[in-house]
C-alpha cells in the first residue's frame, strides 16, 4: 500500500464528516456509523471529524472522543487492509486545548490534525506557527485557511511561508472563498519547495475551478506548477459519489491540458448548489443545517437537528435546496444512496 503522504499528494475527496442525532439532540449512533460506511462506499479517500461541520459544540457535550472513537472503528470496519483512508481529526483552541485533542486523535488512530486557528485573534503570525508547531509535536498537521464568515482571520503570505517550513506540515486545507487568499497559500508552499506538501480546496464555492487550475509561480527564476491535489469540504459531505466522478474528471482534464465545458458547467452547478446548502444568503447561518437537511431527503439522517437548536434552516433555503437539487439532478447522488442505505444502518 501506498504511504499516506502519497495517497494524500494524489488528490483525494475527503468529506468534513456531519453529527447524526436523535430528536433529542444525543448522539445517533446509528446514523453516525451509516455516513462513515456511505463516505467509505463513495470513494472518499478519508474523512475529516471533528470539524465545523461536525459541530464545534461537540467538545462542550463531551462527544469529542466518543464522535472521533465512533468514525475511527466504522472506517477501519468498512475499508479494506490494502486500501489507503486518510483520518483527519479537527483540533482547535489555544495550544493547550488544541494539543490535547490531537492526543486524544492520535490514540485513537488518527493520521492529522486539521488545525482551526479561529478564536486566536491575539496571537500574531509567529505565535500561530509555534502554536502549530506544538501540534505538530503531537500529530501531523493539516493546515485549514478558513474564510472569515465563519470565523477565520485574514492569513498573510508570511504567515504560512514560515509555516512551510514545518517538517511536521503535510498538507492545506485553502479555504478562505478568496482568490486572491488562495494563490499566497499556493504561493507560499511552491516558494519553500515544499512538494511534499497536499494541497487541498476547501473553497466550496469555487471547487472545479480549483482542481482544474494550474498555478504557476516564478521561484528562483524558474517557473513552477501545482494543482490542487484534492478537496476537503463540507460540500462534499452529500451527493458524495458525485465528489469522487468530479474529481476523477478533474485529473483527466489536468492530465489532458485541456478542460471540457461539460466539467466547467458542473462546477457553475456546484456553485449554486453550494449557495442553497451553506445558506450564502444569509451569511452562511443555515450551513450545518443545510447539510442536515440534503441527507435527511436521502434517508441518512433522520433529522436536522444539531446540538444547539439556534442552528436551523433560514428562512426559503429548504426551498432553494429543493430548487438546486431539481435544476441539477446530475449532482445528487439518489440512486447509489438508495441501493445501500439499508446495508449501511445494519
Amino acid at each position: 500500500m501506498r504511504t499516506l503522504r502519497a495517497h494524500l499528494r494524489e488528490g483525494q475527496v475527503i468529506p468534513a464528516h456531519p453529527l447524526a442525532l436523535t430528536p433529542r439532540r444525543t448522539l445517533d449512533e446509528r446514523r453516525q456509523r451509516a455516513l462513515t460506511r456511505y463516505y467509505a462506499d463513495a470513494g472518499a479517500g478519508g474523512i475529516a471529524v471533528g470539524v465545523h461541520t461536525t459541530q464545534f459544540a461537540i467538545r462542550e457535550h463531551g462527544l469529542y472522543r466518543p464522535v472521533l472513537e465512533l468514525a475511527a472503528e466504522t472506517a477501519r470496519a468498512s475499508i479494506a487492509r490494502d486500501r489507503a483512508f486518510a483520518m483527519v481529526a479537527g483540533v482547535c483552541g489555544p495550544t493547550t486545548q488544541a494539543c490535547r485533542e490531537a492526543a486524544v486523535a492520535h490514540t485513537l488512530g488518527y493520521h492529522l490534525a486539521l488545525v482551526s486557528l479561529a478564536g486566536l485573534d491575539a496571537l500574531d503570525d509567529r505565535a500561530l506557527v509555534r502554536h502549530c508547531r506544538a501540534v505538530a509535536d503531537v500529530l501531523p498537521v493539516f493546515g485549514f485557511y478558513l474564510q472569515p464568515a465563519v470565523g477565520g482571520r485574514r492569513l498573510s503570505y508570511e504567515f504560512w511561508r514560515e509555516l512551510c517550513e514545518l517538517p511536521g506540515v503535510w498538507a492545506i486545507k485553502v479555504a478562505p472563498f478568496d482568490r486572491y487568499a488562495t494563490a499566497d497559500v499556493v504561493r507560499a508552499v511552491i516558494d519553500a519547495g515544499r512538494d511534499d506538501v497536499a494541497l487541498y480546496t476547501g473553497n466550496d464555492d469555487n471547487i472545479v475551478a480549483d482542481l482544474v487550475t494550474p498555478f504557476r509561480v516564478n521561484a528562483g527564476g524558474a517557473v513552477r506548477e501545482r494543482f490542487m491535489d484534492g478537496g476537503l469540504l463540507g460540500q462534499w459531505a452529500v451527493w458524495t459519489r458525485r465528489a469522487v466522478e468530479v474529481l476523477a474528471a478533474a485529473r483527466a482534464a489536468r492530465r489532458a491540458a485541456s478542460v471540457p465545458a461539460s466539467l466547467l458547467a458542473t462546477g457553475t452547478a456546484l456553485t449554486a448548489a453550494n449557495g442553497a446548502i451553506f445558506d450564502a444568503a444569509h451569511g452562511f447561518s443555515g450551513c450545518i443545517a443545510g447539510i442536515h437537511e440534503v441527507l435527511r431527503t436521502q434517508g441518512l439522517m433522520r433529522g436536522i437537528w444539531a446540538l444547539d437548536p439556534r442552528e436551523a434552516l433560514s428562512p426559503g433555503q429548504r426551498q432553494a435546496i429543493a430548487r438546486v437539487r431539481a435544476a441539477y439532478p446530475g449532482l445528487a447522488d439518489d440512486e447509489f444512496v438508495r441501493e445501500n442505505l439499508d446495508r449501511w444502518l445494519t
